[in-house]
């Protein structure tokens, strides 16, 4: 199945109803926290990023590698992923990686932005069955992935994220990073992340 990628055009407005739908709504068991480092580290990161976004691509493909070795798992941060959907595509995406067990995410994730270029951008795609592919090596099922892109809940609470998102930290972009109060849109190298972190540290 070929999903569009046409963009999310997501007003405050236009969000209201779903937000308060999801509000109601018992809140879907995958959208739990999405993290890597200890609870315990000096500095939290939040990424507020979209699984279309060739910048996000860039950043994890670039800079996270490097991220996770010297400052996550030295214990300088924890890093905290956000979905912030750009597209409709990037939303189903959004919901087959929140129906994964908490510690294959990251992995997901990686791969889903590692293959963009199948799965998102080339033309006349079976996206779903790109992604089912993807997500078969994590250990879902063709019907899992099936599942979690028809769970209307799930839908309505990763759009309700993306509202909170704009209202709390003014993101409008992908990647968008929140360290501690500050808000940085846009990919960076390490050198530029590492100073960041060691600012809302106070090192």
């Amino acid at each position: 199945m070929s999903l569009t990628r046409r963009t999310l055009m997501l007003a405050p407005a236009a969000l209201a109803p779903l937000a308060a739908a999801a509000q109601e709504a018992r809140a879907p068991i995958g959208l739990g926290e999405r993290a890597a480092g200890p609870e315990s580290a000096p500095v939290t990161v939040i990424e507020y990023f979209s699984l279309t976004c060739s910048h996000c691509a860039t950043f994890h493909r670039d800079t996270w590698p490097q991220v996770k070795k010297e400052l996550v798992e030295a214990g300088k941060m924890r890093m905290v992923w956000r979905d912030f959907p750009l597209d409709q595509l990037a939303l189903a995406a959004a919901q087959v990686a929140r129906a994964l067990p908490a510690e294959r995410y990251e992995g997901f994730i990686g791969a889903l932005l590692a293959s963009q270029d199948r799965w998102a951008f080339a033309r006349g795609a079976d996206n779903v069955a790109e992604i089912a592919r993807i997500a078969a090596l994590a250990g879902l099922s063709r019907a899992q992935v099936d599942a979690a892109i028809a769970d209307e809940g799930l839908r309505r609470a990763i759009l309700e994220g993306r509202l909170k998102a704009e209202q709390e930290h003014k993101v409008a972009s992908t990647p968008t990073f929140v360290f501690g109060t500050r808000t940085v849109p846009g990919s960076m190298p390490f050198d530029r992340f590492a100073q960041l972190v060691g600012e809302a540290s106070g090192a």
